[in-house]
């Protein structure tokens, strides 16, 4: 380990959380495939849950005080879990399959749902908490 890396538990924390966070987004991909033209719901809901649930964890005493469990938690499960390269994928077969207005109600949804998502978590958690968990690395 080379200075200024973080250490191995943190790393090992990190990937076994992607690893939960991935699993969990392709087992609802799988069981709630879009078709076509369809509106992609699940890549949808996956991204809107898992933008408030980010937003949430500084409200949580236990996450902050627990730099292992930050890491896991945040980079490591909900950056398994959310995906933007799904989201930019199914947005761009939406429109070279000529559903545009699909594909911009998509684009422009899922941001939309997700900022209203973090904003409505933010009222469970303090600027201060909300700092502590960015200074241990939760929203990396």
């Amino acid at each position: 380990m080379t200075a200024g890396s973080p250490p191995a538990r943190l790393v090992a924390a990190v990937a076994a959380g992607g690893a939960l966070g991935a699993l969990a987004r392709w087992a609802l991909t799988e069981a709630f495939p879009a078709h076509g033209g369809d509106f992609p719901w699940s890549t949808f809901g996956i991204n809107v849950v898992g933008s408030f649930t980010l937003a949430l964890l500084p409200a949580f005493l236990v996450v902050r005080r627990n730099r292992t469990l930050t890491v896991f938690l945040g980079p490591g499960v909900l950056g398994g879990f959310t995906t933007l390269s799904a989201y930019s994928e199914q947005t761009r077969a939406l429109l070279a399959g000529g559903h545009g207005a699909v594909a911009g109600l998509y684009l422009v949804g899922t941001l939309a749902a997700c900022l209203l998502a973090v904003r409505a978590a933010d009222h469970w958690s303090t600027s201060r908490e909300r700092r502590v968990f960015a200074h241990e690395g939760g929203d990396e």
